[in-house]
């Protein structure tokens, strides 16, 4: 598999009595066992390439919106390492002044690459808060759905998750940063109605991650907060994915735009893995492998 490490390290696991306590979810396993079973018994963190097909992303708007620029992009992060390719054609940009784009908007952007990035043979994730837009890409072959809304504005996400028994990642996201509340808690709290309404459709606990969301309706300090915590969140016992590539909360503390921020990602991802995240997804792909390679052979020589 791309990407392996050279030593092992942590995947998310935890108590299951603490989960039971959290909230009841299905235990049923998937049938057929999805990729991301494997994925996660890998003993390395998995990295998951972003490639964003939109006019006005924050990090790298326009770019990939040619389709032979998206697929050369697709096939440069395989052969740097990724485990996943992540595809969204609607911006979500995590701070504020995305343009909601329409359903068929969404397909125009994607229709031309898809197949052919799927042809690749490495999973691809369908980055979308529509069901429709999800529904179509698992049927040209998609392999998880990835809903910055957490199963909570687009009911059929999780309705579309449990009849096609693909993994899908839940992540936290609000309206608006407020400073003056406990992230952590409000996480915590979005994480279980996203897990009652999962639990309700009947998606399989193992085709549940987690992603606490870095820079989604969060100030910056709150984003630094959500990382170095974020073995707080190993309580659900579910896989936790982090995205911190490239976000604000870097420049919060060295000045920065998105294309200068590649050190900060690396240290974010880094404390990520060694806090508990089991997935990372990134922009830099080549370079964050090559971290987290050599973060875990100097771990294993310790």
């Amino acid at each position: 598999m791309a990407g392996v490490l050279d030593t092992p390290a942590w995947t998310a696991q935890s108590d299951p009595m603490a989960v039971a306590n959290r909230i009841r979810l299905r235990s049923a396993v998937s049938d057929p066992p999805s990729f991301l079973a494997g994925l996660l018994a890998s003993g390395h963190p998995a990295v998951m390439g972003v490639l964003n097909v939109t006019p006005d992303s924050f990090s790298d708007g326009g770019r990939f919106l040619d389709p032979g620029k998206a697929v050369a992009q697709a096939e440069r992060m395989i052969a740097e390492g990724a485990d996943i390719i992540d595809i969204g054609a609607e911006s979500t940009r995590p701070y504020g002044g995305m343009a909601p784009v329409s359903a068929d908007d969404e397909l125009a952007r994607l229709k031309p690459i898809f197949g052919k990035i799927v042809a690749l043979g490495v999973p691809v994730s369908i980055d979308t808060v529509k069901a429709s837009t999800g529904a179509w890409a698992l049927d040209q072959g998609a392999a998880m759905l990835n809903d910055v809304w957490g199963l909570q504005r687009d009911s059929g996400l999780a309705t579309l998750a449990a009849e096609r028994k693909v993994p899908v990642a839940i992540m936290h996201n609000r309206d608006r940063a407020d400073g003056s509340i406990d992230i952590l808690d409000d996480i915590e709290s979005f994480f279980r109605r996203s897990l009652a309404i999962a639990d309700q459709a009947g998606i399989a606990r193992d085709q549940i991650v987690l992603d606490p969301g870095i820079g989604f309706g969060k100030t910056p300090e709150q984003s630094m907060i959500a990382i170095g915590q974020l073995a707080r969140f190993k309580s659900f016992g579910l896989p936790l994915l982090v995205g911190a590539s490239r976000k604000r909360f870097i420049s919060a503390v060295t000045p920065s735009e998105p294309d200068q921020r590649l050190g900060g990602s690396l240290a974010a991802h880094l404390l990520a893995v060694e806090n508990g995240a089991a997935i990372i997804r990134a922009h830099d792909v080549a370079e964050t492998v090559q971290a987290l390679r050599v973060a875990a052979a100097i771990r294993g020589a310790q």
